[in-house]
């Protein structure tokens, strides 16, 4: 899988033909059972959602009471995530990155970046207490992986939690996304700086996989957390 690369172009494609069976309408499952641990007894805090789509739960954790930023390269995913949870919002460009437009719903509680992840830093988004990366690290291309997890990590709090979700199953039988990424790959991204501890191994196999030609499907759960 290693030299597979995805464009921009494909990833667009997906939400215009309706490609995306790696929406979850209910929300999902692990955020839901492990919010706790993504919150850690805190409130009001600022919550990343790296290459968001239309994540209901990004309302979800707005109701609550925090301030999410999402960054996802589709307006398409990004307009029907205001449209579907009746959210109204404003869009704005992003000073700094040529192109570039802010979704922001009107009570500004949850701000979308509409650009590549890559053109972001923490001088245009700050920095977050936590983050759910559910369909993110296992979207980019491996060959940026370096890339997404250094940025990743300046964009965090010392004291922040990430909860990461990857996907296990058999490489050889399906060529991505989201791509495999095993745990000895997430220990040489992130271990230098955060602890690292899996949370669940959950079965998440179902006919989509099985059209795949794959057998198991499992998503795997993180926990990472900066090392004082």
């Amino acid at each position: 899988q290693k030299e597979r690369v995805v464009t921009e172009e494909e990833w667009l494609q997906k939400w215009e033909t309706g490609k995306t069976g790696f929406h979850k309408e209910q929300g999902h499952p692990l955020l839901q059972k492990y919010l706790d641990v993504l919150l850690n007894g805190r409130s009001g805090l600022r919550i990343f959602f790296p290459l968001c789509g239309k994540a209901v739960e990004m309302k979800w954790l707005a109701d609550m009471g925090h301030r999410v930023v999402g960054a996802e390269i589709s307006e398409q995913a990004l307009k029907e995530f205001f449209t579907e949870r009746g959210v109204p919002y404003r869009e704005e460009p992003v000073p700094g990155i040529s192109g570039a437009k802010m979704l922001q719903s009107m009570s500004g509680n949850i701000s979308l970046y509409c650009c590549s992840i890559y053109d972001l830093s923490s001088a245009i988004v700050g920095k977050f207490d936590g983050v759910w990366d559910r369909g993110a690290l296992v979207a980019v291309n491996p060959c940026d992986r370096q890339r997404y997890a250094s940025l990743m990590i300046s964009l965090m709090e010392k004291s922040s939690s990430y909860l990461l979700v990857t996907v296990s199953y058999d490489p050889n039988k399906h060529k991505g996304p989201p791509f495999y990424v095993p745990e000895t790959e997430i220990k040489s991204l992130f271990g230098k700086l955060c602890e690292i501890k899996c949370l669940e191994k959950a079965n998440d196999f179902s006919d989509r996989h099985r059209e795949w030609g794959l057998d198991y499907f499992l998503e795997v759960l993180y926990i990472l957390k900066f090392v004082a």
